[in-house]
């Protein structure tokens, strides 16, 4: 058979949901001419065809997930008669060379009247979920989880009517969602999160009562993270689980995240240290153009060595922003907001804008985050 599969789209990515057809049976298509859509945890992938030809099936419809190395596309041809199913259905609806199916038993049938009792067995390990045979065939049925369901049976036996309980609980609160692409993703990444790092966080505000005419704040807080990492290198670096090491890294690649109705994306603005403020500005348009287009290439996903949240923008103070591997640091914002605070012995109304540092402990000591937090409120308290 001549048949496309799913290629390796790259970044360890095993999997794709199908997003869109571009094809249907029966089209002829050429070289390179786009098959379908393609979304993965980080992007929508366009996916060409490998060769012209006419097209024979298509496997999968919109929404279903497809692993890497699954048949995507069969194509017409020599290639895919010489591999023709045993069964063929003509245009007249005859099926020819087809084998038939007698619905004969294969070995003997006994029968007999002894009754039998069916003895409960257990779902899960950890659990130890006593059901017999017959419910957990209903449950299989209706599409139930038997961990979720509360036994009610003697000596903590599942029964039939409680798995029609849950059944009907769920019935009412609609289907489930399954997670796809950036949901999936993050969902993964926060899992990997928990367990792999040790988080702690440590909180400051910086009073923003001397600063000049109207300023940037997102700009000002990339400049206040660069004065950060430069008071304390150790924040920005990478850390090998395995070999239980580190590698801080000299440039600042700035993971930003950036939410979207589809879930969150991390995407990098590359060396911040080295930029012109109308440089940074100009890449983060950029940046969240790409996002909320998912056209954003996917090196501008990966690499990032230190990571910002300015979540104030939709509300909130503080926070306990979660450190994604092998990055060991992450600066959360909250909203701006008038306080009364002390400055230079006087009392006064100010704005303040409220920070939060989460670093994982297991390479970054307290000591080092709260010096580099402290360089970042030093440097947001500037004029300008």
């Amino acid at each position: 058979m001549s048949i496309f599969k799913l290629p390796d789209l790259g970044e360890g990515l095993q999997e794709a949901d199908i997003r869109e057809w571009h094809v249907k049976v029966g089209d002829t298509v050429a070289v390179d001419q786009p098959l379908l859509a393609v979304e993965t945890a980080k992007a929508v992938v366009e996916v060409p065809s490998p060769q012209a030809g006419v097209i024979k099936k298509l496997f999968g419809a919109v929404g279903d997930t497809m692993d890497v190395g699954k048949p995507l596309v069969e194509f017409e041809g020599d290639a895919a008669a010489e591999a023709a199913p045993a069964a063929v259905v003509d245009h007249g609806g005859a099926r020819t060379g087809a084998i038939t199916d007698t619905g004969t038993v294969v070995g003997a049938m006994k029968s007999s009247n002894d009754v039998v009792a069916e003895k409960a067995t257990t779902v899960g390990t950890a659990a130890g979920i006593k059901v017999t045979p017959a419910v957990r065939a209903l449950a299989h049925r209706l599409n139930v989880d038997l961990t979720i369901v509360t036994p009610s049976g003697p000596d903590g036996m599942i029964t039939a009517p409680d798995v029609q309980r849950v059944h009907k609980i769920l019935t009412d609160v609609g289907p489930m969602e399954k997670l796809r692409g950036p949901r999936k993703a993050m969902a993964l990444s926060m899992a990997q999160a928990r367990d792999e790092v040790m988080p702690t966080t440590v909180t400051d505000d910086a009073v923003l009562h001397a600063w000049e005419g109207k300023q940037d704040l997102t700009i000002r807080l990339i400049r206040a993270l660069v004065a950060g990492v430069k008071a304390q290198p150790s924040l920005n670096a990478w850390y090998d689980q395995a070999e239980i090491g580190r590698r801080v890294l000299e440039k600042i690649h700035l993971g930003v995240a950036v939410d979207t109705p589809e879930g969150l994306f991390v995407a990098v603005l590359q060396d911040v240290a080295s930029r012109s403020p109308d440089s940074l500005r100009a890449g983060l348009i950029k940046m969240k153009e790409a996002v909320g287009s998912r056209n954003v290439p996917a090196e501008e996903l990966r690499g990032y060595t230190i990571t910002l949240s300015n979540f104030g923008r939709f509300g909130g103070k503080y926070a306990t922003p979660v450190i994604v591997p092998p990055t060991v640091a992450i600066v959360a914002a909250g909203s701006i907001r008038d306080a009364v605070v002390p400055v230079n012995g006087q009392i006064v109304i100010s704005k303040i804008v409220p920070l939060s540092v989460s670093f994982d402990h297991r390479c970054v000591t307290g000591g080092e985050a709260t010096r580099f937090l402290s360089a970042m409120v030093a440097d947001m308290q500037l004029p300008v």
